[in-house]
């Protein structure tokens, strides 16, 4: 069992099996930097920036041109730090990454035939194959997800059989120490309504009743909002004004309707219950990080007081590599767009 108490920041090299070594630096770290990039991303989510932010410091470090591409400029709030196109007015580039295998993605790509594509894993995926996948699916020069788990997920979404590189996700490469205070519980809602940007997950009436349950048992709530979700619906308890991974730290343990969050909060060292209704579909490798799941609010409390983390191979394949994975990231979308000239747009 990894020692919860302990910090990233004071354990060289992480606590997971399969961390990154000391990342080069100097005048040897630049040379191998050719002219920097400029890369198109389209994501299942097409107004989701939230999935792109995290990969914003490596890009600017490397001065490397990141773009999302969005269907308009309504779903993008001012003042959004990522950088937003749409198609028709998208600038030059020389790469299109895709997050999936959505419609959004799939678009985007029948856009810019002639750039190169490469697919990350940015978000979990339902480990079945898309219904348009088989567009991508040839084109796509390199497969990328953070774990060795999400990589199986991802080639399910895509159907195919080829590697997927495992670089690590950029959310844990600064990782908090974990303080947790008595008796705090963090709450990690989904989206109880969908929008234009993605569908909701079913669970919500069953996480609101089991923090109920937890607060009248005398548990300070905490509530780790996605950023789609609405906030009136968990107005009663505090909301946490920092990323859920940041907050976690603070929580004895965490209990919300598994989803990409949920490795990264058991990196930091929290325990993790699931709260899993019978409409929802997750992959395994997000169950595989909960001390256990529940589907009747009674039953909140004592999981969340018996929780406890995933032994350590576990940890390892759902997490993948802790420290430098934006760089791991960038590195590998740039190896596969190194030999190609800068292309064209696509009419």
């Amino acid at each position: 069992m990894i020692d919860a108490q302990v910090s990233r920041r004071s354990a060289p090299g992480g606590l997971l099996g399969g961390t990154a070594g000391p990342r080069p630096t100097g005048p040897a770290a630049w040379a191998r930097r050719p002219r920097p990039l400029r890369v198109l991303i389209a994501t299942n989510e097409p107004w989701g920036t939230y999935h792109v932010a995290p990969l914003l410091d490596e890009a600017a470090r490397r001065r490397w041109d990141l773009t999302q591409l969005v269907p308009d400029y309504e779903g993008i709030a001012p003042g959004d730090p990522v950088q937003v196109a749409t198609p028709a007015d998208a600038p030059e580039a020389d790469l299109l990454v895709v997050t999936g295998a959505g419609d959004w993605p799939a678009d985007c790509a029948a856009r810019f035939r002639r750039l190169p594509l490469n697919a990350s894993a940015l978000a979990h995926q339902r480990p079945a194959q898309a219904p348009r996948a088989g567009e991508l699916r040839r084109r796509v020069r390199l497969f990328t997800a953070s774990s060795a788990a999400e990589g199986r997920a991802f080639a399910d979404c895509f159907g195919t059989r080829r590697p997927v590189r495992t670089v690590g996700s950029p959310q844990t490469d600064d990782l908090p120490p974990r303080r947790p205070e008595p008796g705090l519980v963090l709450v990690l809602t989904s989206v109880a309504h969908p929008d234009r940007t993605g569908d909701a997950a079913p669970g919500t009436e069953l996480l609101l009743a089991s923090a109920e349950r937890l607060a009248a048992a005398g548990k300070r709530i905490l509530v780790g909002l996605h950023p789609r979700e609405d906030r009136s619906l968990w107005e009663r308890w505090e909301i946490s004004t920092v990323p859920s991974v940041t907050a976690s730290a603070r929580a004895e343990a965490a209990i919300g309707i598994p989803g990409t969050v949920f490795p990264l909060v058991a990196a930091v060292g929290t325990p993790l219950v699931g709260c899993v209704d019978p409409e929802l579909t997750v992959p395994d490798y997000l169950l595989s990080v909960c001390s256990t799941t529940v589907d009747d609010p009674a039953d909140a409390l004592a999981a969340i007081d018996t929780a406890q983390l995933p032994a350590p191979a576990t940890l390892s394949d759902a997490v993948g590599p802790i420290g430098g994975s934006a760089d791991r990231l960038l590195d590998a979308w740039h190896e596969r767009t190194a030999a190609a000239q800068p292309a064209a747009m696509a009419a």
